[in-house]
């Protein structure tokens, strides 16, 4: 051409064919099939067998946009401007759902033990070494702190999330995409959250300031209150030293804080009136007490599990236990308080060495050897599920005492192998039944228009021996799953309480 304008001196026919190029890719939809994918707004997820979580598409097409599942089905168009994955022997399902972990919530520097008294210098028979030049400390200041860290109501997991690191992305990689966040210090440990396990990138906006990046990724707070009764033993001098001293120390706890709430109410009437002694941190226990929030305690065996629903019939508390190894037993009391449980899965493996909801606790003797009643409890375990299906008891699971995530699915996948639940029972569970538990299921749990696109892609069968997480979206965009290699187990250490 003799237009000057097409000269490769000019050098504008190189803008025009970059242009050209751009405009061309914006109309064509590229396959990708490599793990880690570019960022963009719309995918599309094609040829996968899908289940929705209700239903399931032997050969369909799912599109996330924006962070939402924008469309799924059999027959679905396929937008002009997503990135293609091609789906072909995989199989689509909704993201996960971990519904209790304390390893997604950065604990406070002064969080259990601090303060307690602990260490050589702690207060023996009411008496100690205090620092040089002071006054020694005494039973009574080892109490107060002690209460002070055990005493953790008004803890909100939410403020503390951690939404990136080497942990969260263990979860991810295991098709784990939402977390309860539990807190993970004390008797009285404080408010959960349901979180993502991953947040958003920050926008390229030099206009404004950094943003809140823990609230990307919250989707439910609070969630509930969450009730131990095996964490003041051992944690240093001061009240309590002992099982019955832990239950006391709740028991008291909400007592109080029913006291303290009617005070409050007491005084906000009688204004000339003294003005009694509060206490703030009591004041969080409220909405457990009017039962806007349910109680979550910790108990696996049949004992602590009828230990934890005598507790909330006492204050009329909506409760969920968790743990559970021998829930099945107390289906007919579960069932009395319309209570909730969330198995923890570690507690039905021996090889396992992480809170065991009462079984993982003092199972090993002291030569190393475990109760025959510790045995049999963790034998039975992987009938439990099909026994709270059976009788209709809303349950789901935790990875709560795993060293390693992957662990969770597959301990999972032994109640389906071995203990007579189904894959659609099983899925369920760990979905719609924990969303459902964590007052989200209108957002999470299942593959449809609207929901939030937590997403994962398996080779096979997620119930397959060893399953083969492939890809996962959290909030609509892919997540790295790619781990680095996990360091080497410290021996002689024991996860759990």
């Amino acid at each position: 051409m003799s237009d000057s304008r097409w000269t490769m001196g000019d050098g504008r026919w190189m803008v025009l064919a970059a242009s050209m190029l751009a405009l061309a890719a914006a109309f064509t939809a590229p396959v990708l099939d490599a793990r880690q994918m570019p960022a963009a707004p719309v995918y599309a997820i094609e040829g996968a067998k899908i289940v929705t979580g209700t239903a399931t598409i032997d050969k369909g097409t799912l599109v996330i946009r924006n962070g939402v599942i924008d469309d799924v089905g059999a027959s679905v168009a396929m937008p002009h401007d997503a990135v293609v994955i091609d789906g072909t022997n995989a199989t689509v399902y909704p993201g996960l759902i971990d519904m209790a972990n304390t390893s997604a919530v950065e604990a406070p520097r002064t969080a259990a033990g601090s303060g307690a008294g602990e260490g050589a210098d702690a207060p023996q028979g009411g008496r100690g070494r205090g620092a040089a030049g002071g006054p020694a400390p005494t039973w009574a200041d080892a109490d107060r702190a002690k209460r002070d860290a055990l005493l953790n109501p008004d803890f909100d997991a939410a403020s503390h999330i951690r939404y990136e690191g080497v942990e969260m992305q263990r979860l991810a990689a295991a098709g784990i995409t939402s977390v309860l966040a539990v807190p993970p210090a004390g008797l009285v440990k404080g408010e959960s959250a349901l979180v993502n396990v991953a947040a958003p990138p920050d926008e390229d906006d030099v206009s404004r300031v950094a943003p809140y990046r823990r609230g990307t990724v919250v989707i439910a707070s609070p969630v509930a209150q969450h009730v131990t009764f095996a964490g003041g033993r051992g944690n240093g001098p001061g009240y309590p030293q002992a099982l019955l001293g832990d239950i006391a120390f709740v028991r008291q706890a909400f007592a109080d804080a029913r006291w303290q709430k009617d005070a409050r109410a007491w005084a906000e009437k009688h204004k000339d009136q003294p003005r009694p002694a509060f206490e703030p941190a009591l004041d969080a226990l409220a909405s457990a007490l009017d039962r806007k929030i349910p109680v979550a305690f910790e108990g696996g065996e049949l004992r602590e599990i009828l230990r934890a629903l005598a507790m909330a019939k006492e204050f009329n508390l909506d409760p969920i236990v968790v743990g559970g190894i021998e829930a099945d037993e107390a289906v007919a009391d579960l069932k009395a308080a319309n209570a909730r449980v969330i198995l923890t899965v570690a507690s039905g493996n021996p090889a396992q060495e992480g809170r065991g909801g009462g079984a993982g606790r003092g199972g090993q003797g002291r030569g190393g050897d475990v109760p025959v009643r510790v045995t049999r409890m963790q034998q039975n375990a992987v009938k439990v599920p099909a026994a709270l299906e059976k009788a209709g008891i809303l349950y789901a699971f935790s990875s709560e005492g795993l060293q390693n995530p992957a662990d969770f699915l597959r301990d999972v996948a032994r109640s389906v192998r071995e203990g007579g639940l189904t894959e659609e029972q099983a899925l369920r569970a760990l979905t719609v039944n924990a969303a459902k538990m964590a007052g989200a299921a209108d957002r999470l749990g299942t593959l449809a228009k609207g929901r939030i696109a937590n997403v994962i892609v398996v080779e096979g069968s997620l119930f397959a021996d060893q399953p083969r997480v492939r890809r996962v979206f959290v909030d609509g965009r892919p997540v790295n799953i790619d781990l680095p290699p996990a360091p080497a187990p410290q021996g002689g250490r024991r996860g759990g309480l």
